[in-house]
């Protein structure tokens, strides 16, 4: 005797088609989002790597972050998982010491100066963006 085994077939065109369809969308639209990263406001500044760098003759980038402890103790962590320890006032006198002899870079100076226009254009009423800056300078005192 011989048996057939029937299977449903998707008729198409159907509701359900068209959810399983939007379902898989959903599900790689949801993985895409998953792999990109989303943005985070790094606390240091290029400026400031290079000062922590400065002090203690590292290179600027491999600078992760800083934290204080327990209000005496500067910690440093490095991209490469490592970790150093320093006392928070000698750290504090190094970073003055650093900070004033530490020429700006073109773009830390171009940052400055963007910041010191928009806190005039809003003392002033104007909108940062409406300004045609190749005719328009001036200066903060």
């Amino acid at each position: 005797m011989t048996y057939i085994t029937h299977t449903p077939q998707a008729i198409i065109g159907s509701p359900v088609d068209e959810q399983v369809l939007a379902q898989a969308e959903l599900y790689s639209h949801l993985a895409t989002q998953a792999e990109a990263v989303a943005p985070i406001q790094d606390p240091l500044t290029s400026r400031d790597r290079r000062i922590i760098g400065e002090i203690i003759e590292v290179q600027p980038e491999s600078v992760r972050t800083i934290w204080i402890e327990g209000g005496i103790t500067v910690w440093v962590q490095f991209f490469d998982g490592g970790r150093l320890p320093f006392d928070r006032n000698w750290f504090a006198t190094r970073v003055a010491e650093v900070k004033a002899t530490l020429p700006e870079t073109r773009l830390e100076r171009n940052e400055r100066l963007s910041d010191e226009l928009e806190t005039v254009c809003t003392a002033l009423g104007l909108y940062h963006g409406e300004i045609d800056w190749l005719s328009f300078s001036t200066k903060l005192y």
